[in-house]
């Protein structure tokens, strides 16, 4: 995907209702996984990502701090975001612990 001609988010944007359900591509451009949910408040919380699986069968929660996260709206205005994460990396992580 080219994300060239994306917008990115602005940091009022970037809250739970706007986060949750966003793909996350890999630094390889490949769907890695889906935000999950938003723990804390403003640039200092985190996004849990559920990575792998098959249509959220297996899929594994992991925690990135969301400044690590590029967040972006496409032309259909979707919103994803980049990691500079691979999906190994991201695999190797250890499980976010249920809420």
């Amino acid at each position: 995907m080219d994300h060239s001609h994306h917008v990115r988010l602005s940091s009022t944007e970037l809250v739970p209702a706007m986060l949750e359900g966003a793909i996350i591509y890999d630094v390889d451009d490949e769907k890695v996984g889906t935000v999950d949910h938003i723990d804390g408040v403003g640039m200092d919380s985190t996004a849990v990502v559920d990575v792998g699986g098959f249509l959220g069968i297996g899929a594994k929660p992991v925690a990135l701090p969301l400044h690590e996260l590029d967040f972006m709206r496409d032309e259909g205005g979707e919103i994803h975001a980049m990691t500079s994460w691979t999906k190994e990396e991201l695999k190797q992580l250890p499980e976010h612990p249920p809420h």
